[in-house]
């Protein structure tokens, strides 16, 4: 597993850190400054149903693709995805940078994300087969989710305050929808069919996002 961190880690030594491609928009609702981005979900919630279909799973050949051509690339699978498919396609390249030059509000979420998926992965360490997997997922879902200005949110500053207890709970509830899809999509490429660990995803359960402790 070491070696296959060390190959990403060259790849990703000669590109740029990945951005979302969903530009800001006024007429997204924003909550603490993050904008409520519509998901490909039956998972209920306050984010708005993407009309682009469900959550899908971009196939290796095609990260790759992704990783190792212009970003410009991106824009060929923009139409068909969502801040969640974004954050899983890009994350095994995003997860080896310390610092992120935040280009939109999307990037805001795109980093949150990245940061939950790797504290996922961490729960997942150790889990040798798709049941494992789901039970602990399962059990990082009933964890409280703190919203910025709470003890235990990641990246102090990076959204502003709630300025009421309503923007607080729509902030929250999105995120718990959000890290809930994010989740599922998650367990469909870290293990494999016949139920095995990937070992090309749980490789990555060591490393730290931003250099920030995955608790």
């Amino acid at each position: 597993m070491h070696m296959l961190s060390a190959i990403y880690l060259a790849v990703v030594s000669i590109v740029p850190v990945y951005h979302s491609s969903f530009v800001d928009d006024e007429q997204i609702t924003k909550a603490c400054g993050c904008p409520l981005l519509p998901l490909k979900s039956h998972i209920k919630g306050p984010a708005p149903v993407s009309d682009q279909g469900y959550g899908w799973n971009v196939s290796f050949f095609k990260e790759l693709m992704i990783l190792f051509y212009s970003r410009n690339m991106c824009n060929f699978y923009a139409d068909r995805t969502d801040i969640v498919d974004e954050a899983i396609t890009f994350f095994r390249a995003n997860v080896f940078f310390r610092n992120f030059d935040i280009k939109s509000s999307a990037d805001k979420l795109l980093i949150y994300l990245t940061f939950y998926i790797n504290v996922a992965l961490k729960r997942l360490e150790g889990c040798r087969t798709l049941a494992e997997g789901t039970k602990a997922i399962i059990n990082l879902g009933l964890e409280n989710v703190p919203v910025p200005g709470e003890s235990g949110f990641p990246f102090p500053g990076l959204f502003t305050l709630p300025q009421s207890h309503r923007e607080a709970e729509l902030f929250r509830n999105y995120l718990k929808q959000i890290r809930e899809e994010t989740s599922g999509r998650l367990l469909s490429v870290a293990y494999r069919p016949n139920g095995t660990p990937n070992k090309w995803w749980l490789a990555f359960a060591k490393r730290k996002f931003m250099n920030v402790i995955v608790p």
